[in-house]
């Protein structure tokens, strides 16, 4: 029995990861679940499973849950302190980190300083922070195990341990739901289409990234410190199937690939029963109703984050920080329509030419970083 805690129960990952241990109740156990806003789902949640403890953000509706679970015997704890003291809780196995942006650093940092194995599913944390999260884990002796379908493929794909045999890596993408449109087609589009993502069904902000292939260039970020390879080792390859989830390229040519169902909750399975594995009734892959899989290059030209992603990663320092802070308010405002689709790339290419790169960051520098650039996008679009 491990006992599980998740990091954002109430969004996309948390809600299916709630699903494997609905399924898989003599092998899991809820002992710690946060939310923030959907504060409904997160009460139906610890009436559900009956968590010791529930972290919430938002303060008041930390406190109006409280109210609720009073009877219950359920610690209630608010605020970035609440995610914290759940991220170190001593009856937690595993902690899934699903919350989406720099709000998951700290409480998965907490969590590595802590001894707990963790299941990742927030971009930021190795994002902004990639080579402080690695040097803790490697101190603390810990485990970080990838929940993204394109890290866990390359996970499972990693059939030999010596660096000096992989060429490079392949991570799969989709293309979003703009592949094959140029930059005229996209200049006016509305956020509502980039939203329909044509194989995966995800939260707003990362199918708006799936449509810009900022998702993809954030995995590529992700992918250096994870598996410790070089930026020019790491390709991304357009494979609008999906079927392929990504591929280890070895130096003697062989190509091993993991490949399955669209369904988010097989590489989450699998980073919970790890290294075993464990059937469900999920829908299995039948290469006969394949007609074909296909590849082509990501169009760098009509997607330019992509490019910015490999930029930011190759100067390092704090401009992975900088990128995904500008990201994270660009895509807000785009989804409240305050800008068009192309103000996502053009300002933060902006932002990234006058960031004063910090080479070795502490975590205050990184934390910094994302503030200046927070500030710095509205002050450029007179915000």
């Amino acid at each position: 029995m491990k006992n599980i805690g998740i990091l954002g129960s109430t969004g996309s990952i948390g809600t299916q990861a709630l699903d494997i241990i609905r399924e898989n109740k003599s092998l899991f156990n809820i002992t710690a679940l946060s939310g923030n806003n959907n504060i409904d789902l997160l009460e139906k949640q610890a009436l559900e499973f009956k968590p010791e403890i529930i972290a919430v953000f938002n303060k008041y509706n930390a406190d109006v849950l409280k109210t609720k679970l009073k009877p219950y015997n359920i610690k209630v704890y608010s605020g970035l302190e609440g995610l914290i003291k759940l991220s170190e809780y001593e009856n937690i196995d595993i902690l899934i980190t699903s919350v989406v942006g720099m709000i998951g650093l700290k409480p998965t940092l907490a969590a590595i300083e802590s001894g707990k194995t963790i299941a990742l599913a927030n971009k930021e944390t190795l994002v902004t922070a990639g080579n402080i999260v690695i040097e803790k884990i490697k101190k603390n002796k810990g485990s970080l195990l990838p929940v993204d379908s394109e890290h866990s493929a390359i996970f499972q794909s990693l059939t030999s341990k010596k660096k000096n045999e992989i060429n490079k890596i392949i991570l799969t993408a989709s293309g979003g739901p703009f592949r094959g449109k140029n930059k005229e087609d996209l200049i006016n589009i509305n956020y509502k289409d980039a939203l329909k993502h044509p194989n995966w069904d995800m939260g707003r902000k990362i199918s708006i990234d799936s449509s810009t292939l900022m998702n993809k260039g954030l995995e590529v970020i992700e992918a250096k410190w994870l598996f410790d390879v070089d930026v020019e080792d790491i390709e991304v390859v357009v494979h609008p199937q999906s079927i392929i989830h990504s591929m280890v390229e070895y130096i003697d040519g062989s190509v091993i690939a993991q490949l399955g169902v669209s369904d988010m909750r097989i590489p989450i399975q699998y980073a919970l029963t790890y290294p075993d594995r464990i059937n469900n009734n999920l829908e299995k892959l039948n290469l006969t109703d394949i007609y074909k899989l296909t590849f082509e290059s990501p169009d760098l030209e009509t997607f330019p984050s992509l490019s910015l992603a490999y930029r930011a990663l190759r100067e390092n320092g704090t401009m992975p920080s900088v990128l995904n802070a500008s990201n994270e308010v660009l895509v807000d405002l785009f989804l409240k329509e305050k800008i068009k689709f192309y103000d996502i790339p053009n300002t933060i290419e902006k932002i990234l030419d006058i960031h004063k790169n910090i080479k070795n960051p502490t975590i205050d520098d990184v934390l910094y970083s994302d503030d200046w650039a927070r500030r710095k996008v509205k002050e450029l679009l007179k915000l």
